[in-house]
């Protein structure tokens, strides 16, 4: 049982209209009744009510804020514990005066996370959802969002839950054969044991089809902008941001570092990387962010070649073009409003026709077609089913393969009539590799390192 009160800011730190400092513990209303006002007193009030008043420096009597304090009772709230919620005026010196009130009393800070750790802890979401609350938060689009949404409200538990379910009917048919083997023939329960891993492999099979898609929309695509100097990598960098983000001049070797941006392109999250135009040099800073550049294209998950479609091209992009062979790339033909001197038919030794996109950035033509050609490469087209159940979490993808795999040894075995008290072993494998996604076998170092990612007040 939790027996400690804790608090902690739950808004942004700096100014703000109002700030919110969270309590929650079985002597938040107690404690913070001691420094707080009003015709109510808070040990009295009703839950979910909102009370306004003073916050009060009980040593001198002295009101330190004017509040409204929101009061959530055990078990109707986040934590399932009582909680006691302070908005305040959003300021860095308001904010303080409070929280340094707060922990003079019976109450200390908030580690990272702890007030969802607790709702984790005391039963009311399971592992996935609370990994789903900081996905939320971190959300860079609408369908990311959505995505997040859907597991905070426990879409992936009750998959899993149905799944886990499956298994523990098998083990315990697995049970009765072993303890009443007179009751069961072996070969039946071999047949039982590979239809129920079939049925749960299937299932596994969905989840992590979409799994990809979802961990894009998740951590977003790395996308690095490359090609030599002066061919528009940086004015293409600011059309797609919609915004003057690099510094654009008809001097070779602008861009000296590689700069960020994230963007969403058709409900797809980007993270941006503008980097230094790619050639031989002898200026030790350019130099550094040339090396940068093809550290950038290592890295990345997409890149974006820009080449002057005015020109022929250059042997250093003929050594581009051999490095990015084979990934997923695209080349942007830019400057089409000259007159074109680039061959074609060398770029497409390199790459697809359907990633070949002519664009003039400096008049917006194109960008309709590199967006169609991005969400093509990633997604066909077009995303997948709302309806669908997407695993966005590595570490949720690295034990539905783990699950699978134990499944697929236990099929195999039961076809070849091993024992079934070994095949019994592969099947509480997978059962508690689903269970340790949702929290159910999860050891307490891993749930430690999952909260201690969140942000403070959360």
């Amino acid at each position: 049982m939790i027996s400690d009160t804790i608090t902690a800011i739950s808004t942004a730190v700096g100014e703000a209209g109002i700030a919110v400092i969270r309590v929650s513990g079985p002597d938040a209303v107690t404690e913070t009744e001691k420094i707080f006002r009003s015709k109510t007193p808070l040990t009295q009030a009703p839950s979910h009510t909102v009370h306004y008043g003073h916050i009060i420096d009980p040593g001198h009597g002295e009101k330190i804020e004017e509040v409204l304090v929101t009061v959530m009772r055990a078990p109707r709230s986040f934590t399932t514990e009582d909680v006691v919620e302070i908005s305040a005026h959003g300021g860095v010196v308001s904010v303080k005066r409070v929280m340094d009130l707060l922990l003079q009393l019976n109450i200390r800070l908030a580690e990272p996370g702890e007030f969802t750790k607790r709702a984790f802890l005391n039963g009311r979401i399971d592992l996935s959802q609370a990994e789903g609350v900081m996905d939320l938060i971190r959300s860079k689009s609408d369908r990311a969002f959505s995505v997040a949404l859907k597991q905070v409200e426990g879409k992936l538990s009750s998959k899993l839950r149905d799944l886990r379910y499956t298994l523990v009917e098998t083990l315990a048919h697995i049970e009765v054969n072993i303890d009443y083997p007179e009751h069961d023939v072996e070969s039946l329960t071999s047949e039982f044991i590979k239809e129920k891993s079939s049925e749960v492999m299937a299932e596994i099979d969905k989840l992590l089809t979409t799994a990809e898609q979802g961990k894009i929309l998740r951590e977003g695509i790395t996308t690095a902008i490359v090609g030599r100097p002066n061919v528009g990598k940086s004015s293409l960098m600011n059309t797609l941001a919609q915004d003057n983000r690099a510094i654009v001049t008809d001097i070779p070797g602008t861009t000296r570092d590689v700069i960020e941006e994230f963007i969403t392109i058709n409900n797809i999250p980007l993270k941006l990387l503008d980097t230094a135009g790619i050639r031989e040099t002898m200026d030790v800073v350019e130099k550094i962010g040339v090396e940068r550049s093809r550290s950038a294209v290592n890295d990345a998950d997409l890149i974006l070649m820009v080449v002057n479609a005015a020109e022929p091209l250059h042997q250093d992009e003929i050594e581009l073009l051999e490095q990015i062979r084979g990934r997923q790339s695209i080349i942007i033909m830019n400057k089409m409003d000259l007159a074109p001197q680039i061959d074609r038919d060398v770029l497409l030794r390199y790459i697809p026709e359907e990633r070949l996109v002519p664009m003039s950035v400096k008049d917006d033509l194109g960008v309709d077609r590199l967006e169609d050609a991005i969400s093509t490469l990633f997604f066909s087209g077009k995303l997948e089913s709302a309806d669908l159940t997407y695993v966005s979490n590595v570490r949720h993808i690295a034990l539905l393969k783990k699950a699978k795999q134990s499944l697929i040894d236990a099929y195999e075995a039961a076809d070849q009539f091993v024992p079934i008290d070994m095949i019994q072993i592969d099947v509480r494998l997978a059962w508690e590799q689903l269970g340790e996604i949702v929290g159910d076998t999860a050891h307490d170092a891993l749930i430690d390192q999952i909260f201690s990612q969140f942000c403070l007040g959360k």
